[in-house]
């Protein structure tokens, strides 16, 4: 189906940032949004592009005060062509709707979700970044309006996409790949089996905060969740999958429903099997992987996600001991993983798989 969606262009544009070294993650968002409603009996209309501005929620609405609402992320990325690349935009319209069903919020047609990002991105092209490791970060999101103390689904929605002009998600990836340190949580979790750690929703990242401040205190970069009920089990790192090297062997936190099912995450498995690799999805004890980094068998360590592709894990500090993973050096399979995803993304690299890029 062709969708055709109204554009009011601003009639005040900002001014583009010049120097890319300063991006940042959500600093500089580009002139113009995507907005539609839902309404009961309706379903989803009146898809719009507008100019980029504040929107108006009554005090009473009930996304303020019941959290009913839910996210995505993806990424456009300038090719040598001169046009954008979208990284498998159909896996963020598919878990949109998974989020959706478990936040009981009305599903979307998979075809009007791309729809709507490729027009967005088409209109403020121009303020996609060109430098190594800079892209343009697409966040479409859907909250409700509806004015309500009444703890039930509400029956009116609106989805939103936002665009801005980002660098590296970690400041040390700006220039290259480096090893960060991670702090093993012990006494936070992310999400719990049964919860909503599966979905996309506000809640989940609120929740973790205090345990990013907490790594930030112990000269870390980011936390690694365990498992609710024993504290055991590996589970995520900060905001993304986890994924261990283990004497040749790439071994990664089965989906339990606890654990958010990344792109990058879906991706780099597929990649990995394709080039050879020996990839389990199953649970992993924090005790293995001790033992794996001091006998020497943890070759690698990274986590993955959209924001940050790839990011190498150097040192995981556990109860005041460092355990550092190949000499705090990038491993050559982290490497290849962001060359390979980041050379696709971007261009430079044929898409592997044939049916990963979306071009615009």
């Amino acid at each position: 189906m062709d969708y055709n969606f109204p554009v009011t262009r601003t009639t005040t544009p900002k001014e583009k940032p010049t120097d890319c070294k300063t991006l940042g993650f959500g600093k500089y968002f580009t002139d113009h949004m995507f907005i539609m409603e839902y309404d009961e009996g309706q379903g989803w209309h009146d898809g719009r592009i507008v100019p980029y501005g504040p929107i108006s929620l009554d005090p009473g609405s009930t996304s303020l005060h019941y959290g009913q609402l839910m996210f995505e992320g993806l990424k456009a990325y300038r090719n040598p062509k001169g046009t954008l690349n979208l990284f498998r935009p159909d896996m963020n319209a598919k878990r949109l709707n998974n989020t959706n069903e478990r936040m009981c919020i009305p599903p979307m047609d998979e075809e009007l979700f791309l729809a709507a990002v490729k027009a967005i991105v088409k209109v403020d092209e121009d303020w996609t970044p060109t430098d190594p490791g800079t892209s343009l970060y697409i966040r479409p999101f859907i909250v409700s309006p509806e004015v309500s103390f009444s703890v039930l689904p509400a029956k009116k929605y609106l989805f939103i996409i936002i665009l801005c002009a980002v660098g590296a998600y970690y400041a040390g990836n700006e220039s290259k790949l480096h090893g960060s340190r991670i702090l093993v949580e012990e006494n936070y979790i992310r999400a719990a089996v049964g919860g909503t750690g599966a979905a996309k929703t506000a809640g989940n990242y609120a929740s973790g905060m205090i345990a990013s401040y907490k790594a930030h205190d112990h000269g870390c970069e980011e936390v690694l969740w365990l498992d609710s009920k024993e504290h055991r089990y590996v589970e995520e790192v900060g905001t993304s999958n986890a994924f261990f090297k283990i004497n040749g062997k790439i071994v990664t936190p089965e989906l339990t429903g606890s654990i958010l099912p990344g792109v990058t995450r879906d991706s780099v498995i597929k990649l990995l099997k394709k080039w050879g690799y020996e990839v389990e999805e199953r649970r992993i004890e924090l005790a293995e992987v001790f033992e794996a980094a001091e006998n020497g068998t943890l070759e690698e360590a990274w986590a993955t996600g959209t924001a940050c592709v790839i990011s190498p894990i150097g040192v995981l500090v556990y109860k005041d001991k460092d355990y550092p993973i190949n000499n705090e050096v990038v491993g050559d399979v982290s490497q290849r993983l962001y060359d390979s995803l980041y050379g696709m993304q971007t261009g430079k690299l044929p898409d592997e798989m044939g049916d990963w890029i979306v071009e615009i």
